[in-house]
């Protein structure tokens, strides 16, 4: 089984960087024989914010990290969870708080490091 680690560092919104991560991710989600890893660093943690609403039309990123989710894993900076008062009870199911030594660990494990 081959691993990918994708490292998302922008806001959920503004700019399409977690956007397209998240595409990709989701695309090769489905594919078998890979496992998905997102760390979600710096405003980056917004993307794991439960019940976000977006206008009619426009993607939720919250829907797309769910679909990941399915089949890989979500951690969260929680250094930056605290610099931006985001608790656990605020995250979507599967998501989850974590460190940068749970960071170095899949980066040291996956077969290729993406950065968004």
């Amino acid at each position: 089984m081959s691993s990918i680690l994708f490292i998302l560092n922008e806001a959920p919104y503004g700019s399409e960087r977690a956007y397209n991560a998240l595409r990709l991710a989701g695309a090769l989600s489905s594919k078998e024989e890979q496992h998905i890893w997102i760390f979600l660093l710096a405003d980056a943690v917004g993307c794991a914010k439960s019940g976000q609403t977006v206008p009619e039309g426009y993607y939720n990123i919250q829907l797309m990290l769910g679909k990941v989710l399915r089949k890989g894993e979500v951690a969260l900076c929680g250094t930056c969870m605290d610099a931006r008062g985001l608790t656990e009870p605020e995250l979507i199911e599967g998501a989850r708080r974590s460190t940068l030594a749970q960071l170095a660990d899949w980066t040291v494990e996956a077969n290729k490091v993406l950065v968004f």
